[in-house]
């Protein structure tokens, strides 16, 4: 068996900080393709100090949305998470799964909270 991937956030993101979104789908376009291809993935955090769920969102979250959550479990491990990062990941990911359930029902009722007609 082939040893797993291991994907740096520090890397990746350039620094400690992972804070906004396009970091995070940096983080989501460099492992997606690795899990398309059924390549196991580890997400070191090492290093990272500060982590947001608009991060986790963008890196994490949406996969959900691209791909069976067992194919996910599978392939795709964290480590290197401090516990109240791992805390907020975990919340990113029921998040993501209540909502990639039926995603047009939750943009409607966003349009409807917002007021967008679009």
């Amino acid at each position: 068996m082939t040893e797993p991937i291991v994907v740096r956030v520090f890397d990746i993101a350039g620094g400690p900080i992972c804070v906004s979104a396009e970091d995070g789908q940096r983080i989501h376009d460099k492992i997606a393709p690795l899990l398309r291809e059924g390549k196991k993935v580890v997400l070191s955090f090492e290093q990272v100090d500060t982590l947001i769920s608009a991060f986790l969102n963008a890196a994490i979250g949406q996969l959900y949305g691209e791909f069976p959550e067992e194919r996910i479990r599978e392939l795709l491990s964290v480590r290197d998470m401090e516990q109240d990062d791992l805390v907020v990941l975990q919340r990113v990911v029921e998040n993501a799964k209540t909502y990639f359930k039926e995603p047009k029902k939750f943009d409607q009722a966003w349009k409807e909270e917002v007021g967008d007609e679009e």
